[in-house]
Protein backbone atom coordinates (compact mmCIF):
# COMPACT_ATOMS: atom_id res chain seq x y z
CA UNK A 1 0.00 0.00 0.00
CA UNK A 2 1.12 3.57 -1.17
CA UNK A 3 0.14 7.07 -0.54
CA UNK A 4 2.62 9.20 -2.27
CA UNK A 5 1.85 13.07 -2.06
CA UNK A 6 3.22 15.62 -4.28
CA UNK A 7 3.21 19.63 -5.39
CA UNK A 8 4.67 20.95 -2.19
CA UNK A 9 6.96 23.71 -2.37
CA UNK A 10 7.27 27.56 -1.52
CA UNK A 11 4.76 30.26 -2.21
CA UNK A 12 4.29 33.55 -1.69
CA UNK A 13 1.25 34.54 0.08
CA UNK A 14 -1.80 34.67 -2.19
CA UNK A 15 -0.22 32.12 -4.48
CA UNK A 16 -2.35 28.81 -5.32
CA UNK A 17 -0.45 24.89 -5.27
CA UNK A 18 -2.10 21.60 -6.11
CA UNK A 19 -1.23 18.59 -4.06
CA UNK A 20 -1.93 15.25 -5.69
CA UNK A 21 -1.82 11.55 -3.79
CA UNK A 22 -1.51 9.00 -5.69
CA UNK A 23 -2.42 5.71 -4.16
CA UNK A 24 -1.54 1.88 -4.70
CA UNK A 25 -2.07 -0.90 -3.45
CA UNK A 26 -5.76 -1.09 -2.58
CA UNK A 27 -9.09 -0.49 -3.54
CA UNK A 28 -9.06 3.19 -4.01
CA UNK A 29 -12.96 3.89 -5.04
CA UNK A 30 -13.92 2.25 -1.84
CA UNK A 31 -11.91 4.58 0.46
CA UNK A 32 -12.86 8.07 1.82
CA UNK A 33 -10.48 10.58 1.54
CA UNK A 34 -8.87 12.82 3.22
CA UNK A 35 -6.03 16.09 3.44
CA UNK A 36 -4.43 16.78 7.16
CA UNK A 37 -1.55 19.05 8.09
CA UNK A 38 0.64 19.25 11.06
CA UNK A 39 2.29 22.81 11.13
CA UNK A 40 5.63 23.28 13.11
CA UNK A 41 5.24 22.49 16.96
CA UNK A 42 1.55 21.75 16.28
CA UNK A 43 -1.05 18.82 16.68
CA UNK A 44 -2.45 17.52 13.14
CA UNK A 45 -5.37 18.10 11.97
CA UNK A 46 -8.22 17.38 9.38
CA UNK A 47 -8.01 19.78 6.48
CA UNK A 48 -10.54 18.44 4.29
CA UNK A 49 -12.08 14.94 3.57
CA UNK A 50 -14.37 13.75 0.42
CA UNK A 51 -16.01 10.38 0.50
CA UNK A 52 -15.44 7.49 -1.79
CA UNK A 53 -17.80 8.20 -4.22
CA UNK A 54 -16.94 12.29 -3.71
CA UNK A 55 -20.85 12.99 -2.75
CA UNK A 56 -20.30 14.45 0.55
CA UNK A 57 -16.98 16.90 1.02
CA UNK A 58 -15.77 18.57 4.68
CA UNK A 59 -13.57 21.56 5.22
CA UNK A 60 -11.74 23.02 8.23
CA UNK A 61 -13.42 26.44 8.57
CA UNK A 62 -9.51 28.08 8.25
CA UNK A 63 -9.44 27.11 4.79
CA UNK A 64 -13.42 27.27 3.62
CA UNK A 65 -13.14 28.92 0.31
CA UNK A 66 -9.82 29.06 -0.90
CA UNK A 67 -8.91 24.75 -0.69
CA UNK A 68 -11.05 22.34 -3.15
CA UNK A 69 -10.33 18.87 -2.88
CA UNK A 70 -11.00 16.40 -5.33
CA UNK A 71 -11.08 13.02 -6.59
CA UNK A 72 -10.35 10.76 -9.45
CA UNK A 73 -11.02 7.17 -9.08
CA UNK A 74 -10.14 5.93 -12.68
CA UNK A 75 -5.97 7.77 -11.64
CA UNK A 76 -6.87 6.36 -8.09
CA UNK A 77 -5.78 9.88 -7.16
CA UNK A 78 -7.05 12.32 -4.74
CA UNK A 79 -6.16 16.30 -4.95
CA UNK A 80 -6.10 19.30 -2.98
CA UNK A 81 -6.04 22.30 -4.62
CA UNK A 82 -4.79 25.56 -2.56
CA UNK A 83 -5.59 29.38 -3.43
CA UNK A 84 -4.85 32.42 -1.77
CA UNK A 85 -2.29 31.19 0.49
CA UNK A 86 -1.70 32.54 3.77
CA UNK A 87 1.73 32.29 5.79
CA UNK A 88 -0.75 29.85 8.43
CA UNK A 89 -1.02 27.22 5.72
CA UNK A 90 2.43 26.22 6.22
CA UNK A 91 2.54 22.81 7.54
CA UNK A 92 3.59 19.40 6.39
CA UNK A 93 0.20 17.78 4.18
CA UNK A 94 -0.23 14.74 4.68
CA UNK A 95 -3.15 12.44 2.55
CA UNK A 96 -5.30 10.34 4.45
CA UNK A 97 -7.46 6.96 3.06
CA UNK A 98 -10.09 5.14 5.69
CA UNK A 99 -12.60 2.68 4.88
CA UNK A 100 -15.37 2.06 7.64
CA UNK A 101 -16.31 -1.41 7.69
CA UNK A 102 -18.26 -0.98 10.64
CA UNK A 103 -18.95 1.97 13.52
CA UNK A 104 -16.11 0.25 15.98
CA UNK A 105 -13.78 -0.82 12.71
CA UNK A 106 -11.67 0.94 10.05
CA UNK A 107 -9.01 0.48 8.30
CA UNK A 108 -6.69 3.85 7.11
CA UNK A 109 -3.43 5.11 6.01
CA UNK A 110 -1.56 7.62 6.00
CA UNK A 111 0.94 9.03 3.33
CA UNK A 112 4.20 10.07 4.23
CA UNK A 113 3.60 13.92 3.77
CA UNK A 114 4.50 16.91 1.31
CA UNK A 115 5.68 20.27 2.61
CA UNK A 116 3.93 23.93 1.70
CA UNK A 117 5.62 26.57 2.82
CA UNK A 118 4.10 30.12 2.33
CA UNK A 119 6.53 33.04 3.24
CA UNK A 120 7.56 36.04 1.29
Amino acid sequence: VQLVESGGGLVQPGGSLRLSCAASGFTFRRYDMSWYRQPPGKERELVAEITSGGGYIVYADSVKGRFIISRDNAKNTVYLQMNSLKPEDTAVYYCHADERLSPDYSIDYWGKGTLVTVSS
